[in-house]
């Protein structure tokens, strides 16, 4: 009788779907909450909407994407530098498990892609012609994976589901396939569902699809069914998660909430949100909406949502508002715009982002991006406290574009680095459509989002249509933002080269200084008010024009920042003759640039060394938040301990290339004076070239240079004593550079050259960390050293086995002559890399040394080092010691406590703790970068 129910359930559905032109997916499923699976038997009919002969379909199979570590998501997590779903226990992964499928109740063949395992390839028994249609049918079980990786499965509540059905692929000029890579973008055609889904009765069912429900003994049934939807979400709770507010055609149901935002209130500014995304789109074509917290925190506000509770810089209104808008915007698009996520996302996140642009304009145009923060005693002298809050746009395409680390907005989204696809790419893509707008005009672009939305809705569309509907109506020529705009990662950057004072007029010269062509937009200023504009076309080189004069004072390009520009410093002249056009400012530690002053910033300096004690001082420089070229520092300081004025300086030039495999060269020159014992001092002065090649892509995380120094030291010495070559000398340096820091398998190596009047010297350092599959550590290290020449007396520049000499004044040690005390143990690993302290320490004809440390539990190794010295006149030596390390961070904070070596069990020794070894940095950068990886 059972059976018999499930074949009418599906014939019924099969009968009413088949008539009509969307696919249609039947699902009958429940959920075992223990075992955390789903049952699901499923038909899909499937139309070929093309004018293509089909021999084959294609489905994605997204819950498969938690299977194993091999699968596409865990090899993208990995990428990212998170290692959860790679190293995770068995019973948190997730999976599919097929037992049946059918194609038009015949048995086809069907198989996984190779290295994609959410995906299925059905080969059909014959071909599917344009306008018929199959019916799929499967029996699987899906296995829920715990939801710390995606936000997405089991959960403490209950589960969060999303993308748990397997669904048709989208067939539209080739099949569009692609894995889940946690970036949510999965593409589907508008499918009408029909889900009849039973769960345990202690659970409560929540949806994006109208539901009834009917009560039974150990189980509630749940009838899901919509038309023209995608992207079908449950929540399955022991306590109701949403809140339900009914705006005026429509209602949200969403759990971002503030408790101190009243239900009326609230109700109203949804109904303002929908009314104004109404106005530029048409109206949302679904009875209902939802929007949860998991969702929302993947597209979150970022410099709103990231702020610490603690600080209250927003309204809660302000705060609650434009995350509710950012949300809803989003879901009302991606339910009803079906254009490819990952190959036209730009076009989605342009219309999401301009949309924000514009309420923000309307509704809050007097809010600063600091909020109330910009009116502290401390804040509000800074430049960036005057920020409006829609000047993050421009501010982050310049972030990231002066670094020349912006993709094209065409770009798949798969490709992006994360801080583009998360924040830049979305940015630009929003200051593209205001660029349109005011290039067009307001109603040009809207009507033409709006005609777009119409005619498209719920359709597959593409990007391309949207460029026929704009260019109906319009006769300006905008194939330069079709083209090189979202194309390209060409950089827009004019300045005004001349001004000339007619009698009534104003002759401005433009100059072009990259290799885009697009409209200017000229200014004609009385101090910063604005009394004319006009947008210039066609400046390839140089265009000359005539504003009128009267009131004005100043001229400006892109005065109000409607388009992204790389460099606006040099966007304005003024008309008086001034020998300075801009007088020089000083800011506090860092601002952004400031168009009408040359900034110089100071800022508060401290560091430490055991024989300058604490230093104080003041860095003097010239660098904004944004990069730029040319970078100068001086940072006077005074030592507290030794009583001593000391300082460094330094003087940067980057060259930066697009069409070549170099991403940047560095020219520059460096200096600095410092005590390396007591009362005793160094200076160094350093030219350098540092070559960094170009990555493979942005998501690749490699490093690779090629860097040339010439060092000239000068070291003070006891009055008692003569000056020899080890006080006073020069070495030219030759390295090359690469680095591989991949989570799970890093590599890295350099190879170095140096030379000098008594010495010369090759060498090279392998180093390899693994993770092995049950996440034990295992670190190599292969260090090479040899001289080519040696006429140096001592062992000052020999190869150290315990601790480099550091001649050349690199490593940050605290104490660099200590041979005792706390600061003698500080270790930094290099040349011999030894933690013991033998009897033979430096060798002066070659040295070659392997250090290896094997996990034993979370952050505690075993290490073991072997190495062979070789001195004049010596036999080799033969070194080894081996002792557990304490890895908390590597290479940052790490305990060496030596158990046995040349010198016997060290345990058990007198004053042990004295050959205790330690690891730590004060290097900020190092800390810095090791918690932004995989971000930029």
């Amino acid at each position: 009788m059972k059976s018999f129910l499930h074949i009418l359930f599906f014939l019924f559905f099969g009968c009413v779907f088949f008539q009509a032109q969307n696919n249609t997916i039947a699902i009958e499923a429940k959920l075992n909450s223990v075992s955390r699976e789903l049952l699901i038997k499923q038909e899909i009919v499937f139309i070929n909407t093309s004018d293509s002969i089909l021999k084959n379909i294609f489905l994605h199979n997204w819950p498969n994407s938690f299977r194993d570590r091999k699968t596409p998501l865990s090899k993208r997590f990995i990428k990212d530098f998170k290692k959860e779903l790679y190293f995770t226990k068995e019973k948190n992964l997730g999976k599919t498990t097929i037992k049946n499928l059918t194609l038009n109740f015949e048995n086809v063949q069907f198989n996984e892609l190779e290295n994609n395992a959410d995906i299925l390839k059905i080969a059909l028994n014959k071909p599917l012609i344009a306008k018929d249609s199959v019916k799929i049918f499967l029996t699987y079980t899906v296995k829920i994976p715990n939801a710390k990786f995606t936000g997405y499965g089991k959960t403490k509540e209950g589960f969060h589901l999303r993308f748990w059905y397997i669904t048709p692929a989208v067939y539209n000029n080739g099949w569009q396939l692609m894995s889940n890579l946690n970036i949510d973008d999965l593409y589907e055609k508008a499918t009408d569902f029909k889900i009849n889904l039973k769960i345990p009765k202690e659970y409560i069912l929540e949806s994006n699809l109208n539901q009834n429900k009917i009560e039974l003994a150990n189980f509630n049934n749940y009838y899901l069914e919509e038309k023209n939807r995608t992207d079908v979400t449950l929540g399955i709770n022991y306590i109701k998660q949403l809140k339900s507010f009914k705006t005026k055609n429509t209602t949200v149901h969403t759990n971002l909430l503030n408790k101190e935002i009243s239900d009326e209130s609230a109700t109203e500014i949804l109904n303002r949100e929908f009314h104004f995304i109404e106005t530029f789109l048409g109206k949302y074509p679904h009875k209902d909406i939802c929007i949860d917290k998991i969702t929302q925190s993947k597209d979150p506000i970022y410099g709103l949502n990231q702020l610490p509770n603690f600080l209250r810089p927003f309204s809660d209104t302000f705060k609650w508002d434009i995350t509710m808008f950012k949300a809803l915007s989003r879901k009302f698009i991606e339910n009803t715009m079906l254009l490819n996520k990952r190959t036209d996302h730009w076009f989605l996140e342009g219309v999401q982002n301009y949309l924000m642009i514009e309420y923000i304009e309307k509704f809050y145009p007097d809010v600063k991006l600091l909020g109330e923060v910009s009116n502290y005693w401390l804040l509000k002298r800074f430049n960036f406290s005057k920020l409006d809050f829609n000047d993050k746009y421009p501010f982050v395409y310049q972030f990231i574009s002066r670094k020349f680390l912006d993709q094209a907005l065409t770009t798949p989204a798969d490709s992006l680095s994360n801080f583009n696809r998360k924040i830049a790419n979305k940015y630009k893509a929003g200051l593209g459509f205001r660029y349109l707008k005011g290039f067009l005009g307001d109603t040009i672009l809207n009507s033409s989002i709006k005609d777009f939305y119409q005619k498209k809705q719920s359709k597959i569309a593409t990007s391309q249509d949207f460029k026929e509907i704009l260019a109906t109506k319009t006769e300006k020529n905008i194939d330069w933002f079709f083209n090189d705009f979202i194309k390209t990662n060409k950089k827009i950057d004019h300045t005004i080269e001349s001004v000339s004072i007619k009698k009534d007029s104003i002759e401005v010269t433009i100059q072009n200084k990259r290799n885009i062509t697009t409209p200017v937009l000229l200014y004609g200023l009385k101090d910063k008010e604005i009394k004319f504009k006009k947008w210039i076309t066609n400046v390839e080189n140089y265009k000359t024009v005539s504003i009128p004069k009267k009131g004005i004072n100043k001229v400006a390009l892109n005065y109000e920042n409607l388009y992204p520009e790389i460099n606006t410093l040099d966007n304005w002249k003024g008309l008086q003759n001034k020998i300075f056009n801009k007088p020089l400012k000083l800011s506090l530690i860092k601002d952004i640039e400031d168009p009408y002053y040359n900034q110089i910033f100071y800022q508060p300096n401290a560091s430490y060394n055991f024989y300058n004690g604490l230093i104080l001082g003041v860095k003097l420089h010239n660098k904004p938040l944004i990069a730029r070229n040319l970078e100068l520092t001086f940072a006077p300081s005074y030592a507290t301990k030794s009583n001593t004025a000391i300082g460094s300086f330094s003087v940067l030039y980057n060259q930066f290339f697009e069409k070549t495999n170099i991403y940047k060269i560095m020219y520059g020159v460096a200096g600095q004076t410092l005590d390396y014992a007591p009362e005793l001092s160094y200076r160094s002065f350093v030219p350098f070239v540092n070559v960094i090649f170009k990555r493979k892509d942005l998501r690749d995380a490699t490093q690779e240079s090629i860097t040339a120094k010439l060092l000239h030291i000068n070291k003070e010495i006891p009055l008692d004593q003569i000056k020899s070559d080890e006080d006073n000398y020069d070495v030219f340096s030759l390295s090359y550079n690469y680095i591989n820091p991949d989570i799970i398998k890093e590599f890295r190596y350099n190879f170095s050259f140096e030379y000098a009047k008594n010495f010369s010297k090759l060498a090279t350092d392998l180093r390899f960390r693994s993770l092995s599959t049950s996440d034990t550590q295992l670190d190599f290290r292969l260090f090479i050293g040899t001289f080519l020449h040696n006429n140096s007396v001592g062992d000052y520049f020999s190869f150290g086995l315990d601790r480099a000499n550091d001649y050349l004044f690199e490593l940050n040690y605290f104490g660099r002559s200590e041979s005792s005390g706390i600061f003698s143990q500080q270790y930094i690993i290099a040349e011999g890399g030894f933690k013991s302290v033998l009897p033979t320490r430096f060798a002066n004809q070659y040295m070659m040394s392997f250090n290896a440390s094997i996990g034993i539990w979370r952050w505690v190794e075993f290490y073991n080092d072997v190495a062979f010295l070789k001195n004049r006149d010596n036999p080799i030596y033969f070194g080894y010691n081996n002792g557990i390390r304490l890895n908390f961070i590597h290479n940052i904070l790490e305990v060496y406590f030596p158990l046995y070596s040349n010198n016997g069990w060290e345990i058990s020794q007198h004053a042990y703790p004295q050959n205790i070894r330690f690891t730590l940095t004060g290097n900020i950068s190092s800390i810095y970068n090791f918690f932004r990886r995989g971000f930029l």
